[in-house]
């Protein structure tokens, strides 16, 4: 198992997480939801994915 939190693309500023996935969502975490900032991304504070804004700041794949 790795230590590297997932990463999510996302198209929203808005964006909601249960820690389903890979697992069935009742063995996920309660559904929190998120907003990203000037940063470009969000992280869950029960998980610690990462929800990265597509085109933002912190989208490697268009960061200058």
């Amino acid at each position: 198992m790795s230590n590297i939190p997932e990463t999510i693309l996302v198209r929203d500023k808005r964006v909601a997480c249960d820690g389903s996935g890979d697992v069935p969502a009742a063995l996920g975490h309660p559904k929190v939801f998120l907003e990203i900032d000037e940063k470009g991304y969000v992280e869950c504070g029960y998980c610690d994915r990462r929800f990265v804004l597509i085109g933002g700041p912190a989208d490697v794949k268009t960061a200058k």
